[in-house]
């Protein structure tokens, strides 16, 4: 008798909760990963999983050869998936040129190119910000034509994690950021100018099947995703009730619904950003993602509303509708990032100490002892650590995120980038016990 086929997809990155997943639920899994993943060891790709290397796996040239050196040139693979934003077309490339379920190229285009998002967005008649394309920012100069509105938000027509993000007022200050742009020979070259848009950022994070909304979390960050890159600070976000603050689930469900629909979302998962008006009550879209959001967004929306995102992502992917069991927890679900100081990293708080302090319900280090920390990080997808807090009210949340990032920064050791080589024995004999200064050779070893 024949065995019967088991279920097979074909992961684009390492994402560990679509790998336990994947294992939860019976699927074979083949994921394709590249140096940055092998580098880091912050995700380890458990027994049983099909790992291939390759050198970038957001080339589909890349995938396909290392699926060929596999001998997988021919395998059936069922689905291709992936949580990376940066490798989302190719994930429809590769759907495309392997024959399984993907992610529609023309759709994965509209979730990755923030200038196109927006322009259909708008004409389904959803608010959201004017934009204007900037074809090569290297070639903007002095003369800098008019702009139909100022300020304005400039960023990678397909970035993420608010990479290369700034503010400008006026038409001097984009040729003055396109020229370091080009002194510092930038990679991303295609830009987009938003319209700048006042008050809250909210986050939307849920499933879509069939092209239905099945599920969505809505939450808000401390502070804007740009104002926390340009002020160093932490970034901080928490889920909004859907019992007791409803009123912000009837704001923003409208735009949420109406959005997916213009961008053609069929199935998975999405993290979107919207912008909330606290005078007139409005709610604008800002942008949306066809993939899991960063930061402890799979941790807050399990806690908060027991739904795992991970399988929800694998389900899609493989044309299932998940059915998530939606239990709201009372109460306040919020995290943080962990603050740092500039300098080589000599040691820090564990996982495992952070989660002893009140209310911590999960913690994350990401930058272990050894590690060089910038004066700023440069995106929300960099940073020390994270802490997930649980409170009965927003206000202790807050007070516990200041007791948290407090007590971390007074057990944090760094060796600041100024120092002289006599303090970095001094902190030697401190920190490890280690005395590296110059001795006397003694041949009777006295």
């Amino acid at each position: 008798m024949q065995e019967a086929k088991r279920t097979s997809i074909l992961l684009i990155g390492v994402d560990r909760y679509v790998l336990s997943a994947c294992r939860k639920l019976g699927v074979d899994a083949v994921a394709v990963y590249g140096p940055v993943t092998r580098d880091n060891g912050l995700q380890e790709i458990p027994d049983g999983v099909t790992a291939l290397f390759c050198d970038d796996h957001r080339n589909p040239e890349a995938v396909l050869s290392a699926l060929h050196r596999a001998g997988l040139a021919d395998h059936r693979f069922d689905a291709v998936q992936t949580t990376d934003e940066w490798a989302l077309v190719t994930t429809a490339v590769l759907g495309a040129a392997l024959g399984c379920r993907a992610v529609d190229p023309g759709v994965a285009v509209l979730f990755r190119d923030k200038y196109l998002q927006k322009e259909r967005v708008r004409a389904a008649g959803v608010l959201t910000a004017r934009s204007w394309l900037v074809e090569d920012i290297h070639l903007l100069d002095g003369d800098v034509p008019p702009m139909p509105f100022m300020p304005a938000v400039v960023k990678p027509v397909a970035g993420a994690g608010t990479s290369l993000t700034s503010v400008v007022n006026d038409e001097a200050d984009l040729g003055k950021l396109a020229r370091a742009y080009r002194k510092r020979r930038t990679t991303t070259r295609t830009f987009v100018a938003e319209e700048f848009m006042e008050g809250q950022e909210w986050t939307a994070d849920g499933i879509v099947s069939g092209g239905e909304l099945v599920f969505y979390g809505l939450g808000e960050y401390g502070a804007t995703c740009l104002s926390v890159i340009e002020s160093g600070a932490s970034l901080r976000m928490r889920k909004f009730d859907p019992h007791t603050e409803q009123w912000a689930y009837d704001l923003a469900g409208p735009v949420v619904h109406a959005a997916l629909a213009a961008l053609g979302a069929r199935d998975g998962v999405f993290h979107m950003e919207l912008f909330h008006d606290p005078e007139t009550g409005r709610v604008a879209f800002s942008e949306c993602a066809l993939r899991r959001g960063g930061a402890l967004t799979q941790e807050e929306i399990h806690c908060k509303f027991n739904v795992d995102l991970g399988e929800a992502a694998v389900l899609s992917a493989l044309g299932e509708r998940p059915a998530p069991a939606v239990k709201v927890r009372s109460g306040t679900v919020g995290s943080s990032y962990l603050p740092n100081r500039a300098g080589i990293l000599l040691s820090c708080p564990t996982p495992e100490q952070l989660r002893e302090l009140p209310n911590v319900e999960f913690a994350r280090i990401d930058m272990p002892p050894g590690m060089i920390l910038p004066e700023a990080f440069g995106a929300t997808g960099e940073r020390i650590g994270q802490v997930m807090i649980t409170t009965d009210s927003v206000d202790l949340l807050d007070r516990r995120v200041e007791e948290i990032q407090s007590w971390f920064l007074g057990n944090l050791h760094v060796i600041p980038h100024e120092v002289v080589t006599r303090q970095v024995r001094d902190w030697s004999r401190e920190a490890v016990g280690a005395d590296y200064a110059d001795v006397l050779y003694d041949p009777e070893g006295k």
